[in-house]
Order: C-alpha cells, then sequence, then structure tokens
C-alpha cells in the first residue's frame, strides 16, 4: 500500500507539472500573438464630415445649352459725309442722346454753293434759249401756214425747239444735284438714340463717305450668340435663356432672354450657327429655380459679353455636381462609397461596416444648373441611391477606408433622449 500510494502521488505531481507546463506554453502564445498585433500598423480611417457625402438620386433639372454672346443694338447707323470738306459744328460726343433729324455738323459748303448757283444760271440761259426757240418756232409755223417758207425751215426750227427743252432738263438735273450736295454738307441724325463713337474732329478735312458718328438705339437691344454644331440641333426659336455679365455679383438676379432668330446656314469656318435673343424688359420671376436676389439685372449695353445658358426642357435624371467628377484619370470618375467587411469598434464594442473609397468611371451628358451651382447629368457608371464624396472632400485612393461623421445636429437628439434612460437606472 505504501507503495502503490508513492505511485500516486507521484503521477498527481507529474499531471501537476505538465498543466502548469501547458499554462506557461499557452501564454506565452498569447503574448507573443499580442506582440505581433500590437506590433502590425492599424489603418485609420479618413474622417468625412456627413454634408461631403451625397447621395445619387433622380432629380427633375432644366436641359440646358450654355451659351456666350455679346449685346448689340438692333438699330444702328453710322453716319458718313457725302460731301468732301472742313468738318463744322460737330458738337456731340459719346453717349449724348440725339433725335431722328437733329442736326450734328456740318461740312463746309461753300464749293458746293458755287455749283449750285452755277447750275442754276445755267438753268435760267437754258430756259432763256427755250423760250426764244419756242417764239421761232411758233412764228415758221404761221409763215409756212401763209406759204412765205417752205416745211423744210419748220422741221429745223422744231429740232432747235426740242434741243432747247433738253437742254433745260440736263441744266435742271444739275441745278438739282447740286442743291443735293449743299443739302448733304448738314449731317442729320438718322434715329433716335444715343451716340457709340465719335470718329473726328472739328476742323479736320473729311472725304465723301468718311465716318462721322455711329448712333445706336438702345432701347431695343437683342443678343448675338455662336452656338456649336452639336448644341445648335437642340435649340429652336422661342426658348428662353439666363444669361449673367462674367464676374458680375452672385446675388444679382440673371437676365431673361428668348430666342427670336436662328441663322439658317453654319459658318463656313466655325461651322458654328448663330441664334439672336432678344433681351425682356424683367427678369422671369416666376421660376422657381432662380435664387431670390436683392439686386436688378445689369442694365446692357452694346458690346457687352454676357454667358449663360438656354433652356431647352426639362427631365428627370440621375446627376451629380460637376465639382464632385474627377478628371486626374484618363476617363472622368466619382468616388463612390462601398460598404466593406463588418468591424467592432474597441470603444463602444458596436459592430459597424466599413467604407471605402471606390473609383467608378462614369459617361457624363449635359450640364445644368441647380441650386446655385453647376450639375452634369450621369448617363453610365452610377447607380441610384449610391453615396458618392464631394468635390470638397478632395481626392483620395482608390480603397481608402473613410469614416463618415455623424453631424452634431443628429448626436444632440439622440444625447437628449438617452439621457432620461440613465437617470433611471
Amino acid at each position: 500500500m505504501k507503495r502503490s500510494g508513492r505511485w500516486a502521488v507521484g503521477l498527481v505531481v507529474i499531471g501537476l507539472l505538465a498543466v502548469s507546463g501547458w499554462r506557461v506554453a499557452v501564454n506565452q502564445q498569447h503574448k507573443k500573438q499580442a506582440l505581433q498585433t500590437s506590433a502590425a500598423p492599424q489603418e485609420l480611417p479618413i474622417q468625412i464630415a456627413a454634408q461631403e457625402v451625397l447621395r445619387v438620386q433622380p432629380r427633375q433639372l432644366a436641359l440646358t445649352v450654355p451659351i456666350n454672346g455679346a449685346v448689340q443694338a438692333v438699330n444702328s447707323a453710322v453716319v458718313k459725309a457725302y460731301v468732301a470738306g472742313e468738318l463744322r459744328g460737330l458738337t456731340v460726343r459719346e453717349g449724348d442722346s440725339v433725335k431722328k433729324g437733329q442736326q450734328l455738323a456740318r461740312i463746309d459748303a461753300t464749293e458746293a454753293e458755287a455749283r449750285l448757283r452755277q447750275a442754276q444760271q445755267q438753268a435760267d440761259a437754258s430756259r432763256a434759249q427755250l423760250s426764244i426757240a419756242q417764239r421761232n418756232h411758233d412764228n415758221n409755223v404761221a409763215l409756212v401756214q401763209k406759204g412765205f417758207i417752205s416745211t423744210t425751215a419748220l422741221v429745223t426750227s422744231q429740232a432747235n425747239l426740242d434741243s432747247a427743252r433738253a437742254n433745260l432738263a440736263a441744266a435742271q438735273a444739275a441745278a438739282d444735284a447740286a442743291r443735293k450736295a449743299v443739302t448733304d454738307a448738314v449731317i442729320t441724325s438718322p434715329m433716335n438714340g444715343q451716340i457709340a463713337q465719335r470718329f473726328v474732329q472739328n476742323g479736320e478735312r473729311v472725304g465723301i463717305e468718311a465716318r462721322i458718328v455711329e448712333v445706336v438705339d438702345t432701347e431695343q437691344l437683342e443678343i448675338m450668340a455662336q452656338l456649336a454644331p452639336a448644341d445648335s440641333i437642340q435649340v429652336q426659336v422661342g426658348q428662353s435663356a439666363e444669361l449673367q455679365v462674367p464676374g458680375a455679383a452672385q446675388d444679382m438676379a440673371p437676365i431673361s432672354a428668348q430666342i427670336v432668330r436662328i441663322s439658317p446656314s453654319a459658318q463656313t469656318g466655325s461651322r458654328t450657327v448663330a441664334v439672336y435673343l432678344k433681351v425682356s424688359s424683367t427678369a422671369n420671376k416666376n421660376d422657381s429655380s432662380l435664387r431670390p436676389s436683392p439686386l436688378p439685372p445689369p442694365q446692357l449695353r452694346p458690346g457687352l459679353f454676357l454667358q449663360g445658358h438656354i433652356i431647352t426642357g426639362n427631365a428627370s435624371q440621375l446627376a451629380v455636381p460637376l465639382n464632385a467628377v474627377r478628371t486626374d484619370q484618363p476617363l472622368p470618375y466619382v468616388q463612390v462609397l462601398q460598404s466593406g467587411k463588418s468591424a467592432v469598434t474597441v470603444a463602444s464594442q458596436a459592430t459597424h461596416t466599413e467604407l471605402r473609397v471606390v473609383h467608378k468611371t462614369v459617361e457624363l451628358g449635359r450640364r445644368t444648373s441647380f441650386e446655385g451651382a453647376t450639375w452634369v447629368q450621369v448617363l453610365q457608371g452610377l447607380n441610384a441611391d449610391e453615396q458618392i464624396l464631394a468635390g470638397t472632400a478632395g481626392g483620395l485612393r482608390e480603397g481608402t477606408l473613410v469614416e463618415v461623421q455623424t453631424a452634431k445636429s443628429d448626436a444632440a437628439p439622440a444625447a437628449e433622449t438617452t439621457a432620461p434612460k440613465a437617470e433611471g437606472m
């Protein structure tokens, strides 16, 4: 019994030593794994604000065509000199208002008046010759009837009478031409309007067809724009447009216009098509897409450059902000947030889904204005309800782990609802 008891005690001791050794080995294995885990680099997510994450959804957007054009007057005229001479009496300058028929200047008409007097005297002499020829012809008619002269003399007198009449007509035409030259020496305005340019000064000697001033009618203005071939097929007469002066204040109301004419042919070199838009007197206040503006539309002047778009229709379509589309690769793409594997937050022990950045190539359509920003239609590459990053988030490498921060407005109500439960416990 003593020997068997010793063997039993020995086996117990050996078992205890084996268990202790196994525990030591397991602890060392756990420590080794912990050291390896702590030494491995941990991927930290990029913090993204909630407002920088957009959900792709169909939106009711206006279909637009971009245009660039210049303002021009419907009625304008360059006043020129019709006679040569010294310019006098030009007092109007740029910006002055003029009336139709108002005298703007005059040209020294000394030579023209002299020619007029000469032509009038020649006409008087021709009239006297005609009177003499008429009396001679009447006398010859009476003498022929009495048989004192032959009919040949009557025919000669008739020819002299016809020649005198022709000379008088030519002299009167020359007098009318000289009188027109005197009248043309007075330069008048052909329309109501304003002086846009002044080309000469008083005292200068001007020739025929020399430009004096340019008069424009600022009451009727239009916009002439050149459209690309692909855009011209979408534009029709009657469509409305909204334009703005480049660099103008953002809160300034846009300029409303309407297409009234389209050129029937494209230009030979550029293949562009000219369209003409009539400027509306007031902005379209019933358009909900326009932002309220305390400032009126800018005052238009001929020659002013404008930029904007023509509204060709409305459609429900997938669209994203233009700044969300990145072009640093051969094809345009957007940064999509794609769900990955589930992970456990150590602090809160809550399970959440990882979000990683995926670059998706997109096929873009037409651009339009929406809520004060430029949006672009997405034809292919995205699906509805996908989450993308806005342009303010910047460019992120594909596969980057991101974490969307909860907005403060959403976190505050959650804290208020959980506070009473904590007090009850």
